[in-house]
């Protein structure tokens, strides 16, 4: 529709630079602020101390992601991790690792373990502090979606040979590539790996979208009188 690459950038969403990108980050960042308001109401009611530190360690968990998301710093530690890693291995000061044999992104070894440990401690504390049915089921589809992405992501970082490469599956259909390059001019395998990427950053929005509800109602029912007065000075 617009044919100027800037433009078209500004709103692809598999892009790290464009609207997509801004808008989770943002979004990120109001459900930290959410949970730290969540933290701060749940203090202030004097619940129990595990409560309160549950509350605090999801917040501090969630103002590093808007950080994450924001600076790409779990791809880019996973990065430095596997060059040094390739230095050492040149150099004949270590030998292969577990990033040498292991077929998509680097950060996913490193950081994954944490995320998903993160993931099912948040799962069990939040379905014991939120009560109602709904509210449980937002946590667990929102959490679901992220698990989704982290595949589609595993499945992005995959060589195109590789046999687990989904992409290459679909991309190989019947008419697929002759669709792709007459309709986006770009072959089979190039334009199914863009939506399989726009359809993950969709996936995750859509999930901080369910968790971010979440957690809203369930400080609107903690603090159902709340009320905010401004008091003009004289």
């Amino acid at each position: 529709m617009i044919d100027a690459s800037p433009v078209r950038n500004l709103f692809n969403t598999t892009r790290e630079d464009g609207l997509a990108s801004w808008f989770g980050v943002t979004q990120t960042a109001l459900v930290a602020v959410t949970l730290w308001i969540v933290y701060a109401t749940v203090r202030a009611r004097r619940d129990s101390r595990w409560v309160v530190l549950g509350w605090m360690a999801i917040a501090l968990f969630f103002s590093y992601m808007a950080f994450d998301d924001g600076s790409e710093f779990h791809e880019r530690m996973g990065s430095t991790f596997k060059i040094l890693q390739k230095r050492a291995a040149e150099s004949g000061s270590s030998g292969g690792g577990v990033l040498d044999i292991f077929p998509s992104y680097p950060w996913q070894v490193i950081f994954l373990p944490i995320f998903g440990s993160f993931g099912l401690f948040m799962l069990v504390f939040l379905w014991r502090e939120l009560r109602a049915r709904a509210l449980r089921l937002l946590v667990l589809a929102g959490i679901g979606c992220f698990v989704a992405a982290v595949g589609l992501d595993f499945v992005e970082g995959l060589d195109e040979e590789h046999p687990l490469n989904l992409n290459s599956m679909v991309a190989e259909l019947p008419g697929v590539d002759d669709y792709t390059r007459d309709r986006f001019n770009r072959r089979g395998y190039t334009a199914v790996r863009h939506f399989q990427k726009s359809l993950e950053e969709t996936l995750e929005m859509f999930g901080m979208t369910l968790l971010w509800i979440a957690f809203l109602r369930h400080w609107m029912m903690l603090a159902p009188n709340l009320r905010l007065t401004f008091n003009r000075r004289e």
